[in-house]
């Protein structure tokens, strides 16, 4: 008799077994991985470029929105009228081979990196890929230190004087050019737009009309694993960011790593509508390079989780079909009000979706449900249910470690260690914290030997600062529970650790739809406290009655007798959004914990003051 078919999450050659190996040491400490050993990966990210412009030439690969006074070029394998220019993977490789030989006609100084200023375009994409093809790092950095400086370049500047960039790009002269008037650097500038208004600068276009010569074979074949590929930087918490190396053994071990866990990606070429910044690693390394290792194709996102932008993304939706999503909470919860309204905008959405996936910050259980709820009303989710997954990683390592490759029913869970990568869990003030060895590991800070040391353990293990522990001591394989930062956690008054990304998803879900994000306070002090930021929803609510829901929520987390280390007394809700400008809020949508409570000292003073602030609302 005919054995019924295999579901996807129990299929071998769709999804890898869920495994994981335990060796315990002293002092209850313990390693984690998996004991399928990592394949041979790409000596470098071009390979993939060549491979698919060989194989199939004339599949799409990237594209972006047309701009809305013309339609996209024959030269770019668009069509008249259509609202996105598009590559097909020849056409990369060609415009990618003529940036390649205009970075070695100009003969840059060597070891110097090209820098990006401005978003995700496919003129970045090109000369970030040539940049790689012939060996030179690009950094590009996040375009809001340019953009929202207002004038002030200190930081922009200060971060440009620690790269000492060869050339400098952005995509039009007019916002970026007042960057670099008084950048403290001696690069060349090149624009996409508006570079014959800048002495000096050269038009993209002069480099894209480059005639590729058999130099740049030569110079491909003279990358190496170890060579430099890109520089990242943290987000931190101070005005100077590290400069995170990132080689290209990094960026493909980490890709195999993932090919190896969701296997279905070797069959089904992904389709992806994205809108994560290239400037961050979540973006540029994990989803741009999964497309280029695959052979799938890319809808470049000009939309964001924000008022008026995602607009953008939900009128992209209507064109592209996606058959994996990446966004953080944000993103779907701005998403949602949409979805549940339109139905044919849901239909689109999750018709073809193998996967939602959700980085950036912990997954609200509203928003999942919310999102079941909507995926319920236009496909069949019994016999096609919709993933919902995660993974956890960070700029230092490419960046995934982990990965959800089964099927979870609620956040938190962020996976186990992929093939090549171990995972060590330390005792450290009452968790367990998490450090990392593996290829897709960072060999350090670019020009910062004292952090590069103590960013490692005498075993060469890298100490990300994240703390988890396994859902079930017993079973290995049950999967790792996120517990939070362990720099961010505080204790009060009393002694009590405070564990804030946990108490941080506990408050949002419970104040779901209400609360966009919270910071948590109370470190030093005698009881805990919550900086609210608001959804769009809570402020359109009376003030009384946002005032009621919140406080009745406040006193149903105290009933619940956590204790004081799990119950906020008091809450401030905000009358603005986090900002990016002052680092509150990252690319990635999620919330700078220790630089939101350093900007906003004046509302913390106000959120402990007696008598009590008439804005906080207590439990």
């Amino acid at each position: 008799m005919a054995q019924p078919p295999l579901s996807f999450f129990d299929d071998p050659a769709q999804l890898a077994p869920r495994r994981a190996v335990r060796r315990n040491l002293d002092g209850g400490a313990f390693v984690l991985h998996s004991p399928e050993p990592l394949q041979p990966h790409a000596r470098c990210v071009g390979e993939w470029l060549e491979h698919w412009a060989e194989t199939t030439p004339q599949a799409l690969a990237f594209a972006e929105p047309a701009p809305a006074s013309s339609s996209s070029s024959a030269s770019s394998g668009g069509h008249a009228g259509d609202t996105w220019i598009r590559l097909t993977w020849q056409a990369l490789r060609q415009r990618v081979g003529a940036v390649a030989q205009a970075l070695l006609d100009l003969e840059l100084p060597a070891g110097k990196p090209v820098v990006v200023l401005s978003d995700n375009s496919l003129d970045h994409l090109v000369l970030e890929l040539a940049c790689m093809h012939v060996g030179r790092a690009i950094c590009p950095v996040t375009s809001g230190y340019s953009r929202l400086a207002q004038g002030d370049f200190t930081r922009i500047h200060g971060i440009l004087a620690t790269l000492d960039p060869a050339l400098v790009y952005a995509q039009d002269a007019a916002t970026y050019a007042p960057v670099l008037a008084k950048a403290p650097v001696a690069a060349r500038a090149v624009f996409s737009h508006g570079a014959d208004a800048v002495p000096g600068a050269l038009p993209f276009a002069t480099l894209l009309g480059t005639r590729e010569t058999p130099a740049v074979a030569a110079a491909f074949a003279d990358v190496r694993p170890d060579t430099h590929a890109k520089y990242l930087l943290t987000s931190g918490s101070t005005g100077h960011p590290k400069v995170v190396i990132n080689t290209q053994r990094m960026l493909t071990a980490n890709q195999q790593m993932i090919a190896q866990t969701l296997r279905f990606l070797e069959r089904e070429k992904p389709v992806l509508l994205d809108w994560l910044p290239w400037s961050h690693t979540f973006g540029g390394n994990h989803n741009t390079f999964m497309v280029l290792r695959t052979g799938g194709t890319m809808y470049i996102d000009d939309g964001r989780p924000l008022p008026g932008l995602i607009d953008k993304t939900l009128a992209h939706l209507r064109d592209v079909q996606p058959t994996l999503h990446f966004n953080v909470p944000k993103g779907y919860d701005m998403m949602l009000p949409a979805l549940e309204a339109d139905l044919e905008l849901a239909r689109r959405f999750f018709g073809k979706l193998r996967m939602v996936f959700y980085a950036g910050a912990g997954m609200p259980q509203a928003t999942w449900q919310r999102l079941e709820a909507v995926a319920a009303k236009v496909r069949d989710v019994h016999t096609d249910p919709v993933w919902f997954t995660t993974s956890w990683g960070s700029t230092e390592t490419a960046p995934a470690n982990t990965f959800a490759h089964w099927k979870l029913d609620r956040a938190g869970i962020i996976g186990l260690p992929m093939p090549g990568c171990e995972i060590k869990f330390v005792p450290n003030a009452g968790k367990l914290e998490m450090r990392l060895r593996g290829p897709h590991i960072f060999p350090g800070y670019r020009g910062n030997e004292a952090a590069t040391k103590e960013a490692f353990d005498d075993e060469g293990f890298y100490r990300i600062g994240d703390a988890g522990y396994l859902q079930d001591e017993a079973d290995p394989a049950s999967g790792i529970v996120f517990n939070g930062r362990v720099a961010e956690d505080f204790k009060l008054t009393s002694g009590t650790w405070v564990s804030v990304g946990t108490l941080r998803l506990h408050l949002v879900t419970a104040l779901a739809p209400l609360v966009q994000d919270a910071v948590i306070t109370g470190h030093d002090r005698n009881e805990l406290g919550a900086l609210l930021f608001l959804t769009e929803v809570a402020r359109k609510l009376p003030a009384e009655e946002l005032r009621a829901q919140i406080q009745a929520v406040l006193r149903r987390i105290k009933a619940e007798g956590g204790g004081s280390s799990h119950t906020p007394a008091r809450v401030l809700p905000l009358p603005d959004a986090p900002s990016m400008a002052r680092g509150e809020i990252t690319d990635k949508g999620y919330i700078n914990q220790r630089l939101t409570l350093q900007c906003r000292a004046a509302e913390v003073e106000a959120l402990y003051a007696k008598p009590v602030d008439a804005r906080v609302i207590t439990a």
